[in-house]
């Protein structure tokens, strides 16, 4: 894609598994900021995700098939080292609350030590998500409860489908 030289590009980097209506709040704002926001799916071979990166990568390609300044992909390494080569100049990191702060400092503190060029931005999400992780919506599925309006509704499909054992990519 024929970029301009100046173009605003930033990466929100994550597992993503499953997005979450608060990862969705914080890319459509994000989308509105940047000229370009890359949602960088991490392959991490030490955690055993529910979805498999292709199926995540689909479902954040789905959701934002309407915008075309966001996309999705996926890394692995030094998240540093993948913002250089897509072009970014910014991470974007959401914080849901003070308990997610000290980690995301720390995390923030070394990328600038790796490379001072590539700024972290931090982002709420809208106070209804606050309290929603990937996590506590995989154990919250899993014991049964509801997860409506917490996902996209693609989402909460397939994670339906995936407790069910008829799940699809």
């Amino acid at each position: 894609m024929g970029e301009r030289a100046n173009a605003r590009i930033a990466v929100f980097p994550g597992s993503f598994d499953p997005l979450t209506n608060g990862h969705i709040d914080i890319i459509q704002r994000g989308a509105k900021l940047f000229d370009r926001i890359i949602v960088a799916v991490l392959t991490n071979a030490s955690k055993t995700p529910l979805f498999t990166v292709d199926e995540r990568l689909a479902i954040i390609r789905e959701n934002f098939q309407q915008t075309p300044n966001v996309e999705a992909d996926g890394f692995d390494g030094l998240v540093v080292d993948y913002a250089r080569r897509k072009g970014a100049t910014v991470l974007v990191r959401g914080l849901r609350g003070i308990s997610d702060f000290e980690y995301e400092l720390q995390m923030a503190m070394m990328n600038r030590h790796l490379d001072a060029a590539i700024e972290t931005v931090f982002m709420m999400p809208a106070e209804q998500y606050t309290y929603v992780s990937s996590r506590l919506i995989k154990e919250v599925m899993t014991l049964g409860g509801s997860i409506t309006g917490l996902v996209p509704p693609g989402v909460e499909k397939r994670l339906v489908d995936k407790k069910k054992g008829t799940s699809r990519p």
